[in-house]
């Protein structure tokens, strides 16, 4: 098993959802966050007030497949998160070397 990391664009969730949907993904665990990067920020203003937001909405992308699913897995977010520009974001793949078992909730026996 692998663990598959993407953070992206917020507005591109829906797409990657469908993307991964359509090769068979069932399930993924998906949070904001917030980064700091070569994006940089931007200003605001909030009630004649100017404010410098350097950390940008993100949001994180965990899923967890087959070793022979991880490159289709890759390049399917790739596909459906890019836009071209600064700040898509990042994929990275973390290898269970970690993680000893991993179980369902609702069952007793292994995922």
């Amino acid at each position: 098993m692998r663990k598959i990391q993407a953070i992206i664009k917020p507005f591109k969730l829906d797409d990657v959802k469908e993307a991964l949907t359509e090769i068979g993904i069932k399930g993924m665990t998906i949070s904001e966050v917030k980064g700091y990067g070569r994006q940089k920020g931007h200003t605001e203003i909030y009630r004649g007030a100017e404010y410098v937001v350097d950390f940008i909405p993100k949001v994180n992308i965990e899923i967890v497949v087959t070793a022979d699913m991880v490159d289709q897995v890759v390049e399917t977010i790739r596909t459906a998160a890019n836009t071209g520009k600064i700040g898509d974001g990042k994929i990275l793949e973390k290898s269970p070397s970690t993680t000893k078992s991993a179980f369902m909730l609702t069952r007793k026996s292994g995922l």
